[in-house]
């Protein structure tokens, strides 16, 4: 799967790459880390009738939050959406100061959920972390075990996800790529830009 991972990522580093080509290729390899969580989820054993017999099935074995963060997680929706169409979904907003490179919390909606629900943070990429961190810190106040998280995202800085390790140790963490470093402006090098600009148009 990490070969299929690369082909796309390539699409998105390319900085000559279209817009459409961009979206289509985040699409793709969305749908690729969609797959690998599945794997990761809990599974029962159900008993189910086909056209012929009855026989044994699977099925996952508890319920699913997707939690986008405001703007560029919410790309990553359709794709699992198509994995998990049943699921709930709750939607935060965290915006990172140009200037400071901190994060604040500025919109959140939560759908109602169990200590056993299981969330999936969607968001394209981790930088400093700081965003992640209000994420996962919001979680933790909902009473969310930090081993019912998966944060799933394209690409990451490794400050950023370490960070992140470091405070919430057992949260899963899902990724096409771990990047070199971040740069004096708290980009991810060599990245792929801002992702935002480029999948929306607002670059420039």
């Amino acid at each position: 799967m990490q070969h299929a991972k690369d082909i796309f990522l390539s699409i998105l580093r390319n900085k000559t790459t279209s817009r459409q080509a961009f979206r289509e290729a985040a699409m793709r390899l969305t749908h690729l880390l969609a797959h690998e969580v599945l794997q990761y989820l809990p599974t029962q054993n159900i008993l189910l009738a086909t056209p012929l017999a009855a026989t044994q099935g699977t099925t996952i074995a508890t319920d699913i939050m997707l939690m986008p963060i405001l703007r560029s997680g919410i790309t990553m929706l359709p794709a699992f959406l198509s994995y998990f169409p049943q699921t709930s979904i709750a939607i935060i907003g965290a915006r990172r100061d140009e200037e400071t490179a901190q994060a604040h919390l500025y919109y959140q909606n939560i759908p109602p959920h169990t200590k056993n629900t299981r969330v999936i943070i969607l968001d394209p990429m981790i930088a400093t972390g700081g965003t992640g961190l209000i994420a996962l810190s919001l979680l933790k106040t909902l009473g969310i075990p930090e081993s019912n998280i998966i944060f799933c995202s394209i690409i990451c800085a490794p400050e950023g996800i370490d960070k992140l390790k470091k405070q919430f140790p057992a949260v899963m963490h899902v990724t096409a790529a771990i990047d070199d470093h971040l740069n004096a402006r708290k980009f991810i090098v060599p990245g792929i830009g801002d992702f935002g600009d480029r999948y929306f148009g607002t670059e420039g």
